[in-house]
């Protein structure tokens, strides 16, 4: 495979402005994509033939929010998701890391969850671990087959891994903690 930097310059010329942001020299290499580029820049990485990314390992959620308003005005940076997604490449033994950065809540509406395209048509792999992004980060995977809870139960109430989450002290009339 290219150098890390003409790699890079190879997707921005494809891709233009969907290519949003780039950091080769981590340890886990990644690019970051626009939501509205992600299917057809992982359509590329799987079906170029010098590429071969043939193997979705994860999908994470991440949330960079911070519930102390004293430590949140420190921070240099919005409060917002990240969905990450950790690629493989068998046949050449490269791994890549794509993000793609949301916000926390659709048009900043609360409850309103924020939406990326659904890369299970890519790699089948992805429609359990959206399953568990959106189960656990609240993150709405469009066009995904079967977008359901996987890990609460259906009738649960709310994101257990966004920061601002809340546990219920109880759930059908069983009394937590």
């Amino acid at each position: 495979m290219m150098s890390g930097q003409a790699f890079l310059d190879r997707i921005k010329n494809e891709f233009g402005d969907k290519i949003t942001g780039a950091n080769l020299a981590a340890i886990d290499p990644w690019v970051e994509v626009a939501p509205e580029g992600l299917v057809e820049v992982c359509k590329y990485l799987r079906d170029q033939p010098d590429l071969r990314f043939n193997m979705l390992n994860c999908i994470s959620g991440v949330d960079y929010f911070e519930p102390d308003p004293k430590k949140a005005a420190k921070l240099d940076w919005q409060p917002h998701l990240e969905v990450v997604y950790h690629l493989s490449s068998l046949p050449t033994k490269i791994s890549l890391v794509l993000k793609v950065i949301l916000p926390r809540w659709k048009g900043d509406r609360p409850g309103d969850l924020p939406e990326v395209p659904s890369v299970s048509g890519v790699w089948s792999t992805a429609d359990w671990h959206e399953r568990e992004v959106f189960d656990l980060v609240g993150v709405r995977f469009s066009g995904h087959p079967d977008l359901r809870r996987i890990l609460c139960p259906e009738d649960w109430v709310g994101y257990p891994l966004r920061k601002d989450y809340e546990m219920p002290l109880e759930y059908h009339g069983i009394r937590g903690r």
